[in-house]
């Protein structure tokens, strides 16, 4: 796992160092082992390395025996092995032991066409200096980040927004995707929220030439005809087994030490099971745990950790205080990133950093087995439209006038509750925006207002799923979540926190082919009932502790509605009333937002903690 950045000048002027060597040198977080660049002429690459395969000659921008191309690259390829055999037999010859090598010669032989056999996480730039040609390259799933800019006559790329803005790039904000932001809690790709810098997306490359920059897509998310998904339940749980088993063993390649997160979770624990069976060392796993027992999932973790006996390591965290956490997110991700869960995700990487330099994680089970309670609302919901419409619409009115006399717990609990309801009897777009949404969306309408250069979110959500051939609702939110929420939220959130302390993390259950395998797989077949991944435990789980497979879903807290409340908090008000003046946000919904989660009437912490990342940044920013 490494930190890259280049330039490219159109025009030939030379690229010199003094420009090159800022944009690296804020990615030393990234890769703290060594440091490289290549420049020749009006091409300059640079290179930031976390060394975890051949620690000894793996050293980047990595040049091919004649020199005439030039290779910075982050990531792995897990079966580099592999394809190194095959090359070998196709007449290439190695120096190193690298997966970094393996791609220099994969594009010798097959051209841009090397991405399709690649197993990994990636983002990479090769010049082609015979074709004065720069290729960039993002995995599949978007695991590893790509930033770029076409910016005074220049191609800019960087792992981090930072790195770009480091080369004089101006930070000039995107106000046009506020509501989006408000929204999901995040800026999704191509965008990001300064005008001249853009995300790669996922399963796409660049090839920029002759002063052009062409994108295209070299993998796409499966989509097949929804009565012919696979619903054989046996063989369905023989091939799941045998991917996730391989990934597993794949993405343990390393020379360097190497362990897991583990939760009290299914997808955690079983990795951690699985890994158990392809090493004779003793596995190192890493908990964080909580004051509060509602969140802290110590016992469970440390059962696990007992029945496939690793090396357990737990952290009690001491949440951080709001303006810790403001200015920690700020910092890694560059621009406004909602998801709270970061923080502790900072924690645990932090954690395991002391220990180990990989980490394999959970991450990506429930995409890959349609695990979220959103799933089971889907299912919820084709059920809750076969009611009378009258009984439809009754019931969420209810919840929300037993709501107005309470107070506390149960209040929050019954808005929820008609929250599901009244989502549950609408259209699939309108019931996706009522879920990505941490307040009721129309609240959001009303902090806008009229604001006519605002880039809607039904406009996104019709862009987005313009290219979905779903019909089925349950099989429209997977497609959802792999186009957008994965690459651009949980993906994000994971590489940010872990690089943030030089920690490479591994995703098993992201692996190509168990992705486009379990695409096919029938919604009946991956959720029996309402029973979620299904699939799972009934293969890998059966073997992780049975508390752990009756435990419900916790995941990681951040005191967000506490954070909000009280009299303390009222000195903090006033900030983000600013955001009336920079974003044009109106004023008095702001004050009813707060006054609601101050008072108890609803829980709108999730919110005014993207309200004040966003007039956070805007500062930072100027």
């Amino acid at each position: 796992m490494c930190g890259i950045a280049g330039i490219y000048h159109f025009a030939g002027r030379p690229v010199h160092a003094s420009l090159l060597n800022p944009m690296i040198g804020c990615l030393a977080h990234r890769g703290p082992d060594g440091e490289g660049t290549y420049i020749d002429g009006s091409i300059g690459l640079g290179h930031r390395r976390l060394a975890i395969i051949d620690l000894s000659t793996g050293q980047q921008p990595m040049l091919s025996d004649d020199k005439s191309l030039a290779l910075t690259f982050n990531g792995e390829i897990y079966n580099y092995v592999e394809l190194r055999e095959e090359l070998l037999k196709l007449g290439c010859r190695f120096r190193t032991e690298s997966d970094t090598e393996v791609i220099l010669h994969a594009y010798q032989t097959w051209g841009t066409e090397c991405q399709n056999h690649f197993n990994g996480m990636w983002a990479f730039a090769l010049w082609d200096a015979k074709k004065k040609q720069l290729f960039v390259s993002r995995d599949r799933i978007g695991e590893k980040p790509l930033f770029f800019a076409d910016y005074d006559e220049t191609f800019l790329f960087g792992s981090e927004i930072k790195s770009i803005l480091a080369y004089g790039v101006p930070a000039e904000i995107r106000m046009e995707l506020l509501e989006i932001y408000l929204m999901l809690g995040y800026i999704p790709a191509p965008h990001t929220f300064y005008r001249h810098i853009h995300k790669l997306r996922p399963g796409h490359y660049l090839l920029v030439k002759d002063g052009k920059v062409t994108e295209q897509q070299y993998w796409s998310f499966p989509q097949i005809d929804e009565n012919e998904m696979l619903v054989d339940r046996m063989a369905v749980h023989e091939e799941f087994s045998h991917l996730l088993s391989d990934s597993v063993k794949i993405r343990m390649r390393s020379h360097v030490p190497f362990g897991a997160f583990l939760s009290g979770g299914l997808d955690s624990a079983s990795i951690v099971s699985l890994m158990s069976q392809y090493t004779k060392q003793t596995v190192e796993t890493f908990t964080i745990g909580f004051k509060e027992k509602l969140f802290d999932e110590r016992a469970l973790a440390r059962q696990v950790a007992t029945a496939f006996h690793t090396k357990h390591h737990e952290h009690l965290v001491e949440p951080d205080t709001f303006e810790q956490s403001l200015k920690k997110v700020l910092h890694h991700y560059d621009e406004p990133f909602g998801d709270s869960s970061a923080i502790p995700t900072g924690h645990v990487s932090h954690h395991a950093s002391q220990h180990v330099k990989m980490v394999l994680t959970g991450d990506g089970g429930d995409e890959v087995l349609s695990g979220y309670t959103i799933y089971q609302g889907e299912k919820f919901s084709a059920q809750y439209q076969r009611l009378p419409r009258l009984v439809q619409t009754g019931i969420p009115k209810l919840a929300s006038a037993l709501a107005f006399s309470l107070r506390g717990n149960l209040r929050y609990q019954l808005n929820r509750a008609a929250k599901v309801c009244s989502a549950a009897a609408a259209p699939f777009n309108t019931r996706l925006i009522t879920k990505l949404a941490s307040i009721n969306p129309e609240i959001i309408k009303e902090l806008t207002g009229n604001q006519t250069q605002i880039w809607r979110i039904e406009d996104f959500l019709e862009d987005t799923m313009r290219d979905c051939r779903f019909n089925d609702p349950f099989y429209k939110l997977m497609y959802f979540q792999y186009k957008v929420s994965l690459p651009d939220d949980i993906l994000v959130k994971v590489d940010r926190m872990s690089m943030a302390y030089s920690l490479e993390a591994r995703v098993p259950f992201l692996d190509h082919r168990l992705v486009e395998f379990m695409a096919k797989v029938h919604k009946d077949v991956k959720m029996t009932g309402y029973t979620r991944k299904a699939i799972l435990r009934d293969t890998v789980a059966k073997s992780l502790p049975s508390a752990l497979l009756k435990a419900p879903k916790k995941g990681f807290v951040v005191p967000l509605r506490e954070w909000f409340k009280g009299e303390s908090f009222r000195t903090h008000l006033n900030d983000l009333l600013e955001l009336e003046g920079k974003f044009g946000i109106n004023r008095d919904t702001i004050e009813h937002i707060v006054r609601a989660n101050m008072d108890g009437k609803s829980d709108n912490g999730n919110f005014i903690w993207i309200l004040f990342l966003l007039r956070q940044w805007r500062q930072n920013v100027g």
